[in-house]
């Protein structure tokens, strides 16, 4: 279903957690925005230029998570898993105060910003909200990954994994973001391979990491307790991720996205491959105006009709 208004939250919530890459403890707080200020994290451990909005343009780095960096050099990381769950709920305006440079990784998904969001209860305000409808394919390639969009009337995603760990493998899954079920998709957690690890520690990255916040794979086997929570739980997450990334375009999407070993990166080059070279292939919408020309569309073809 489509959101005809923009939406926020009506009251403020406060939370804490570990950063994923830093280790630091952060202190959290969503706060209601107004119509048009869209998503905005506000550093309120600095007392200047602390603002950064959330838009695909300010993304700083693409590995491992998304960093968000003002013109200042104000930074804030990890912001995917919260986007995705404000995208997924509808929310379009929203400042989340924070007092370090990372965002939670609470359990390496998005259910538990959902759970804050709701429990904040989510309110309609008076702006009727925009979508970027794509109106012709868009593609990209970058080496041996791929990804697309083309039209379509819902927001689609059709993802596709490739690794060689026999456990993670070949996955794919499609999901309507309209018409599905979410709940597997906003359950699913982070993931890695034990023997990259190591890796990633050396350059001063998964400090806060744990079988709490990631799944872990090891050869041939999982190593946290309980296993996968879906059968999917893998591409699911990166169908989140996803979800995240293209958030920061700053409209509803209506359109269908083909991806092949896809991550942060090739989202954001997207992006920019999207909205600054492609701009003749979409048009920004209200519901209002869908249903205006689908008026229009429907007195021209009538006329055409009794004309015939």
């Amino acid at each position: 279903m489509f959101s005809i208004y923009q939406k926020t939250i009506k009251h403020k919530i406060t939370f804490n957690g570990v950063g994923l890459h830093s280790g630091k403890n952060s202190n959290v707080k969503f706060i209601p925005a107004h119509d048009n200020q869209g998503i905005v994290f506000k550093r309120v451990d600095l007392e200047n230029n602390n603002l950064i909005e959330a838009k695909f343009n300010n993304v700083s780095s693409a590995t491992l998570c998304t960093s968000l960096k003002n013109n200042h050099g104000v930074k804030v990381s990890t912001v995917e898993h919260l986007l995705a769950a404000l995208y997924i709920k509808g929310i379009d305006n929203l400042i989340v105060e924070i007092d370090s440079e990372e965002m939670p990784i609470l359990d390496g998904s998005s259910q538990e910003f959902i759970n804050l969001i709701e429990s904040a209860n989510i309110i309609n305000l008076n702006t009727r909200k925009k979508y970027i409808k794509i109106l012709e394919k868009v593609e990209f390639e970058d080496k041996d990954r791929k990804i697309s969009i083309e039209p379509s009337d819902n927001f689609e995603v059709d993802f596709q994994l490739n690794y060689e760990n026999n456990v993670i493998g070949l996955q794919r899954n499609k999901v309507n973001f309209f018409k599905d079920n979410l709940e597997k998709v906003t359950q699913s957690r982070t993931f890695c391979l034990f023997d990259d690890i190591e890796k990633i520690k050396k350059i001063g990255l998964a400090k806060g990491g744990s079988l709490e916040n990631a799944i872990v794979v090891e050869n041939d086997k999982i190593l946290n307790q309980g296993g996968l929570r879906n059968e999917k739980e893998f591409v699911n997450h990166k169908i989140l991720d996803l979800v995240g990334d293209f958030s920061l375009v700053g409209f509803g999407i209506l359109g269908k996205v083909t991806c092949y070993r896809g991550g942060h990166e090739l989202s954001n080059l997207f992006l920019h491959e999207l909205m600054n070279r492609n701009k003749n292939k979409f048009e920004i919408l209200t519901v209002q105006d869908f249903k205006s020309k689908a008026l229009s569309h429907r007195s021209y073809t009538s006329g055409l009709a009794v004309n015939a």
